[in-house]
């Protein structure tokens, strides 16, 4: 199940643009198999760079968390598979197609042990560090009520600010929990049509921006985002973000175009790699048809790409690999790829109605 939807994903965002991304899986029930093993598999038959945030949880509803009891991991159990993972899969090089991030789930999942251990296993392993944050008006008064301070002053007394760490949404943020952000090169993976889905307010991004944090973009899951592809992210993450303080002046096509590539390269740790077109960096390269009908209009062709209808990739290159072709992925069956999310998909809903 969890190998179809890795790949139903992977090929929704390959095939829209992205030759980039990464997964935060959290979910490790006893006797699941090898989960991490499964989409890092999906993606590198994808042909996609990828970095696997592998999670974990801990704190349980009989804990006063939010998970079920049978998700979550024990504090030793779950540092002890992230550890492996990472011994396992991770490429610490500079062309790396596969790379592994220590990340526990979210302040409301994990004990403040597996932060705080979560953070020193990380630094020990030479790796980056992933967690949701900030991304409700609940998660801040759950932090307030259990440790007496904010969720950005609770992550910084676990060790979990620093250039080496990017968080989720990040929608409630105070300025000084910004101030906090940019002083520590902490960077935020900004879920525009997630946040919106879920009416968990706008990511103050133009602020985040002006002060100097690292912003890429992200789809968040399928249960708060059924597209899953970059170009309506893009577009979403100009338009929500016209709706907050700043307005029309908020952001710009090409100031979107950037979150989408250079700034996901930042926030990965990777920006002198890939994120832009320039001598020295990897070959991973998108051509979009701009002389469709739907852009015929529109004279300047960043902003078509941004503000209109999503264009069609003509050819998309992973480190000098072409993996999509006139809108066709090159590396995987795109039907069957349908075939087996449906099936999996309908499979899931039958054991969730049974339970």
């Amino acid at each position: 199940m969890v190998d179809a939807a890795a790949r139903g994903s992977l090929a929704m965002m390959a095939r829209g643009g992205v030759t980039t991304a990464m997964d935060h899986h959290y979910v490790f029930p006893h006797g699941a198999g090898d989960l991490s093993g499964a989409i890092i598999g999906a993606a590198r038959d994808m042909g996609v760079r990828f970095t696997l945030a592998r999670g974990s949880m801990d704190r349980s509803e009989k804990d006063g968390g939010l998970p079920p009891d049978f998700a979550v991991e024990t504090l030793d159990d779950a540092l002890a598979a992230t550890e492996e993972t990472v011994r396992r899969h991770h490429d610490p090089s500079s062309d790396a197609m596969t790379q592994v991030a220590v990340a526990p789930c979210s302040p409301f999942s994990v004990s403040t042990g597996l932060l705080r251990d979560g953070a020193e296993l990380a630094r020990r392993l030479g790796v980056r560090l992933h967690t949701h944050g900030s991304e409700t008006v609940e998660e801040e008064e759950f932090c307030h009520e259990l440790f007496g301070m904010g969720p950005t002053d609770y992550f910084e007394s676990t060790g979990w600010l620093g250039e080496d760490v990017w968080m989720a949404h990040c929608v409630h943020m105070n300025d000084s929990d910004i101030a906090a952000f940019a002083r520590t090169r902490t960077g935020v993976a900004h879920c525009p049509s997630s946040n919106a889905r879920l009416a968990a307010g706008i990511a103050r991004v133009p602020d985040m921006l002006a002060a100097g944090v690292p912003v890429g973009l992200g789809v968040d899951g399928t249960a708060s985002n059924e597209s899953g592809e970059l170009h309506t992210e893009l577009r979403n993450a100009l338009l929500v973000n016209r709706l907050g303080a700043h307005r029309e002046s908020a952001l710009n096509a090409r100031q979107a175009l950037r979150l989408g590539t250079h700034g996901g390269a930042q926030v990965l740790g990777r920006s002198a790699e890939i994120g832009s077109l320039e001598p020295g960096k990897l070959a991973d390269l998108v051509l979009w048809r701009m002389d469709t009908l739907a852009h015929a209009s529109i004279a300047d062709p960043v902003t078509a790409l941004v503000f209109g209808a999503a264009a069609p990739v003509t050819a998309s290159f992973v480190h000098g690999r072409q993996i999509v072709e006139n809108g066709r992925l090159l590396t995987a069956d795109e039907d069957a790829i349908a075939r087996a999310t449906r099936d999996e998909a309908r499979r899931l809903a039958r054991i969730a109605a049974r339970n």
